[in-house]
């Protein structure tokens, strides 16, 4: 019986060539954004969950202010719907929606010299505060992360890899919904 025996040079050639397309780079970077978006979408999570401590802590002191307690609550059930859906752009648009009503509530306090003086107020204003800010830093986090990904797989020879791999599509960032970049209007 004969033995077939490999060119060395063949061997290398293969293994280089696979060392260099880029798959495990493609996978580590796709990784990546996956982790990004659950970040985000676990920081909107945590913010709806803390929005009905606070809307009830407000509203052991005040009564008449239904209508903000009100479009809270279909505010709230919207993002949470837009974090079930992965969609990065309505998560951002429904936590955008969010933000109007949240700073009725918020001005709501300045009538209520108890409510501002309670702890547990306090305790939900800073936690909200602190979750805003982990937002803040998942978007910005999940946004590079895309932009490495989006780069990586558009570059030769890697593109083929992605072509072949089913990971040519780049992958959308996480953007303020359009209108954001002025404060919302508080109104009573």
């Amino acid at each position: 019986m004969r033995r077939m025996r490999t060119n060395p040079l063949i061997l290398a050639a293969v293994v280089l060539s696979l060392s260099g397309c880029g798959y495990n780079q493609i996978q580590s970077l796709d990784e990546r954004v996956n982790k990004g978006k659950a970040d985000i979408s676990a920081q909107l999570q945590r913010r709806a969950d803390l929005i009905p401590n606070l809307v009830n802590t407000v509203k052991g002191v005040t009564k008449q202010e239904d209508t903000v307690f009100i479009s809270i609550a279909n505010a709230r059930a919207k993002l949470s719907g837009a974090i079930q859906s992965g969609d990065p752009q309505q998560m951002a648009e429904a936590n955008q929606a969010l933000n109007a009503p949240l700073g009725r509530l918020l001005a709501i306090t300045e009538n209520y010299p108890e409510l501002k003086s309670s702890e547990n107020f306090r305790a939900l204003q800073d936690e909200l505060t602190g979750t805003e800010n982990r937002i803040a830093v998942a978007r910005t986090d999940y946004n590079g992360a895309v932009n490495d990904f989006n780069a990586y797989i558009r570059r030769f020879p890697y593109n083929i890899t992605a072509k072949i791999t089913g990971h040519s599509t780049p992958r959308t960032y996480f953007e303020a919904a359009a209108g954001t970049e002025a404060p919302p209007a508080v109104k009573f």
